[in-house]
C-alpha cells in the first residue's frame, strides 16, 4: 500500500459529502451517515480503486436502527436500563444487529458506558446510568448482542465501546468540557466497565471529546498505551469521535495546523479518524515535514483492515439485501420492544389509586404537551432527534403514544387536552454553524402559561374521574451540546401540573423525560408518579397497561433523582468525608435514589445470614435471605446486594453495588435468594492507583434499592 492508501484507510468520513472526493481521492476505509443507495454508489466506486478495498460503514445505532425510516426503535439506554436485565439487553442489541446488517451497515457506535455525574449533562439519556457495576453488567450483554457468535455471522455487526474514557465527569454539566479527574479515581469507577468489555472482547473502542489534566483523550497515552494496549492487552480498534483530531485546532487549540494534530493522534495509537477530512492532507503533510515516518500508519492500516477480514468484506461487502421490510422493524422485534418498554418503566410513587379497575367505566383525561408527541417520546437518536438530516421522524403509524395508549384500552371514556407548551426556538447570536461547519443548535426559550389552553386541560379534568398529566422534556433539551443549567420542568408545564392538581382530582404525573427532572412542589399531592424515560415506539402501550393493572410495574432506577438542582450530584456511592448530610437550606438526600421503584404489591427481606463470616481473599461469600411478596398481585422483585468496606485506607464510596438477582414472586410466596458474591470482588483502589482487597471489615447490605433504612446488613471479616 502506498502511504496515501494507508492514510485514507484511517479516515470514517460523512457519506453525505462528495463521494468521489471521499472513496477515490482521500481512500477513505470507512463512511457514516448513509442510505442504501449512496452504500452501493460509494461501494462501486470502491471498486474502481487500485486495491479495491471494501468500505467499513459505521452508523449511531444507539437504541435500535436509529436514522432507519421505519425501523424498531427501543427504550433510550438509559431506559433500558431501568430493566436491570442484561439478558433483556443482549436480545435487544441482537435484534438491532439483526435491522442494521440487512441495511448495509457494519458497525454501531454503542454501547455507551460512560457514568452518568452530573444530571445537567445533555447526554445522560445515552447511559446506563450512574453505577459501574450495572454499567459493566448491561454493556457487556449489548456488546454480546452486537456481535453475536462472531463476525462470520452475516447478521452481526461490531460494537463500540465509548467514550472512553471520563467523558462524563463534566464541569457544570456542559458537554466535552475538561473532566477535572485523577488517575486512581478514572481506575476506580470510569475504567473497570471499558476494562470488562475490552477483555471480552469488544472490537472497537470510541475515545471522548474532552480533555483530562490537559491533556485530550485522543493523544492522552497514558490512557491509551500504557492501560488499554498495555496493561489490558487490547488488540482492537480505536476510533476518535467526530472531529476530535481538528478539534484539537481550531476547539482546543492545542495545534496550529492539521499536520501536528494528525501527528500526535498517530503516534498516540488512533487507529480511524472520524469525520476529519483534514487529516488526508495533514498526515501527508506531517510526513513530508518529517513528523511521522512513512510507516507510522501500518499498524492502524493493518488493524483496520483485520476487521475488514474478519467481517468477511473482501469476499462480500454486505449491501443491503434484498426484503428489507421482512427484518427491519418486523413484528418480532416490535414484540421485544413492547417488552422492552413494559421492563423499562418506574413507578415512582402510588397512594393506591394504580392499578386503575380496567373494568370498570373509568372517565381518564390524559393532558399535557407530551401524551401525544410521538417523535419526542422515542428520545435521541432517533429519526426525528436532528443528527441525521435525510430523516424528520419515524412513521407515525409505528408509534403509540401515551395518549395512543389510553385509547385502546377498553371501556375508558379519554379527554384530551394539550394544556402547555414547552419552548420555541432561537438561531444562536454566534451563527447558525460551529467553525468545522456542523450546526449549531438553536437556543432554547420557554413559552409562558396560555391561560386558554390550561382552561381546557381544567374543563378535561373537571368532567374526568381521573388525571393523566404527561411531563417531561423535549429534544431540544437533549444530547450532545444541549446540557441544561436547570432541571425543573421547561415552559407551561409548572402551570399545568398546578392546575391539574388543584382540581383536586387524583393526578397520575407521568415523567416522559431523558433523564431525571426535578418536579414542582405541587407533585407531593399528585396520586403517583411514573418515570417512563423515551420508552420507545409502543412506550404509550406500555404506560397505559401498567396504569390499568394489565402489566406490573417492574422497572427499578438505575439512577438518582435530585429535588433541587443545587444538589448535583446525587449519585448514591459518593465518597465518604463531606460534613454533614445537608445543606443549610436543604437535605442532600435525592427525591429519589439509585435502585429505587414501587411494585402494586408489597414485598419484605428478612433473616440476612452468612455461611461464613471470617473469609480469606480467595474466598466466596455466601449469604441467603427470604424475600416475601406479602401482597395480593404477583411481582418481579430485584434483589440488590451492596457491600460496604468499614475502614479504607484511602477515601473510599460507603458502599457499592456487587450483585443482584430477579426474583418472579407468586401472591403471599417466600423464596430463599442465594447470594453468591467472591471476595476478591469487595475491591478499592488505594492511593498509589492499585485494586486490590484490604483486611479488615465489611459489611453485604441486601435490599430493594441503595436506600439505607430499607438493607439488610450482615457484617464479615477479611482476613
Amino acid at each position: 500500500m502506498s502511504v496515501e492508501e494507508k492514510v485514507g484507510q484511517m479516515l470514517q468520513l460523512d457519506a453525505r459529502d462528495d463521494l468521489d472526493d471521499i472513496v477515490l481521492r482521500r481512500h477513505a476505509g470507512s463512511i457514516l451517515h448513509t442510505s442504501p443507495e449512496r452504500i452501493i454508489e460509494a461501494n462501486r466506486l470502491s471498486a474502481e480503486t487500485r486495491l479495491r478495498i471494501p468500505l467499513l460503514v459505521g452508523e449511531d445505532c444507539i437504541h435500535g436502527h436509529s436514522f432507519w425510516p421505519g425501523a424498531t426503535i427501543y427504550p433510550t439506554q438509559l431506559g433500558m436500563a431501568a430493566s436491570w436485565d442484561a439478558d433483556l439487553m443482549e436480545r435487544v442489541a441482537r435484534a438491532t444487529a439483526e435491522e442494521v446488517a440487512a441495511t448495509g451497515v457494519h458497525w454501531t457506535f454503542s454501547p455507551v458506558l460512560c457514568i452518568t455525574r452530573d444530571l445537567r449533562w445533555g447526554r445522560v439519556n445515552e447511559t446506563f446510568g450512574e453505577d459501574p457495576f450495572l454499567i459493566g453488567e448491561l454493556a457487556s450483554a449489548m456488546v454480546r448482542g452486537y456481535q453475536g457468535q462472531g463476525l462470520d455471522d452475516p447478521t452481526a455487526i461490531l460494537a463500540t465501546a465509548k467514550h472512553f474514557a471520563g467523558y462524563s465527569e463534566t464541569q457544570g454539566g456542559r458537554d466535552a468540557s475538561e473532566a477535572d479527574i485523577s488517575r486512581r479515581k478514572l481506575r476506580s469507577w470510569f475504567l473497570p466497565p471499558f476494562e470488562r468489555v475490552a477483555r471480552e472482547g469488544c472490537r472497537t473502542f470510541m475515545l471522548g471529546y474532552q480533555s483530562t489534566d490537559g491533556v485530550p483523550i485522543t493523544v492522552n497515552d497514558w490512557l491509551l498505551n500504557d492501560v488499554l494496549r498495555g496493561e489490558w492487552g487490547y488488540s482492537g480498534t480505536m476510533l476518535t469521535d467526530w472531529d476530535n483530531v481538528g478539534r484539537m485546532v481550531w476547539e482546543q487549540k492545542l495545534h496550529t495546523d492539521y499536520a501536528t494534530a494528525a501527528a500526535a493522534a498517530v503516534t498516540a495509537g488512533n487507529d480511524m479518524v472520524m469525520a476529519t477530512p483534514k487529516f488526508y492532507e495533514g498526515a501527508l503533510d506531517a510526513v513530508a515535514r518529517g513528523l511521522l515516518a512513512e510507516d507510522a500508519f501500518d499498524a492502524a492500516a493493518a488493524r483496520i483492515l483485520t476487521l475488514k477480514f474478519d467481517l468477511g468484506l473482501f469476499e462480500d461487502p454486505r449491501l443491503p439485501v434484498d426484503g428489507l421490510d421482512a427484518v427491519v422493524g418486523s413484528a418480532e422485534h416490535a414484540e421485544l420492544n413492547l417488552e422492552v418498554a413494559r421492563r423499562s418503566i418506574v413507578l415512582l410513587e402510588n397512594d393506591g389509586i394504580l392499578p386503575l379497575a380496567a373494568a370498570d367505566p373509568v372517565r381518564v383525561a390524559v393532558v399535557g404537551p407530551l401524551a401525544d408527541d410521538a417523535q419526542t417520546q422515542l428520545g435521541d437518536w432517533a429519526g426525528g432527534s436532528g443528527q441525521a438530516g435525510w430523516l424528520d421522524g419515524q412513521p407515525r403509524e409505528m408509534i403509540t403514544t401515551v395518549l395512543d395508549g389510553f385509547r385502546q384500552i377498553d371501556g375508558w371514556s379519554i379527554r384530551h387536552a394539550r394544556g402547555a407548551d414547552i419552548l420555541t426556538l432561537e438561531d444562536d447570536p454566534q451563527g447558525t454553524l460551529f467553525p468545522d461547519g456542523q450546526p449549531r443548535p438553536q437556543i432554547v426559550v420557554p413559552c409562558a402559561p396560555d391561560h386558554e389552553l390550561i382552561g381546557e386541560a381544567i374543563a378535561a379534568a373537571e368532567a374526568s374521574d381521573v388525571v393523566v398529566a404527561v411531563v417531561g422534556d423535549r429534544i431540544e433539551l437533549v444530547g450532545e451540546g444541549r446540557s441544561t443549567a436547570t432541571l425543573e420542568l421547561i415552559g407551561a408545564q409548572i402551570a399545568l401540573l398546578d392546575a391539574m392538581i388543584a382540581t383536586g382530582k387524583p393526578v397520575i404525573v407521568v415523567l416522559l423525560a431523558s433523564k431525571p427532572l426535578v418536579l414542582p412542589p405541587s407533585v407531593a399531592n399528585a396520586a403517583a408518579v411514573i418515570w417512563a424515560a423515551n420508552p420507545g415506539m409502543l412506550g404509550g402501550q406500555a404506560i397505559a397497561e401498567i396504569v390499568a393493572g394489565r402489566v406490573e410495574p417492574t422497572g427499578r432506577l438505575p439512577i438518582s433523582f435530585a429535588r433541587h438542582v443545587g444538589q448535583q450530584p446525587t449519585y448514591y456511592n459518593q465518597i465518604r468525608g463531606q460534613h454533614g448530610d445537608r445543606y443549610a437550606d436543604l437535605t442532600m438526600a435525592p427525591r429519589w435514589v439509585f435502585g429505587e421503584g414501587l411494585s402494586y404489591t408489597t414485598v419484605a427481606y428478612s433473616d440476612l445470614s452468612l455461611e461464613e463470616t471470617t473469609l480469606g481473599a480467595g474466598d466466596t461469600i455466601v449469604a441467603e435471605v427470604t424475600v416475601s411478596n406479602t401482597g395480593e398481585r404477583p411481582t418481579r422483585e430485584t434483589v440488590q446486594v451492596y457491600v460496604r468496606d468499614c475502614v479504607t485506607s484511602a477515601s473510599w464510596a460507603d458502599k457499592e453495588l456487587k450483585g443482584y438477582r430477579q426474583v418472579d414472586l407468586a401472591p403471599r410466596a417466600s423464596t430463599r435468594v442465594r447470594i453468591e458474591l467472591p471476595v476478591a470482588e469487595c475491591t478499592i483502589v488505594d492511593s498509589k492507583g492499585d485494586r486490590h482487597v484490604e483486611p479488615g471489615e465489611f459489611e453485604l447490605l441486601v435490599g430493594p434499592s441503595s436506600s439505607e433504612e430499607k438493607l439488610l446488613v450482615a457484617g464479615f471479616d477479611v482476613r
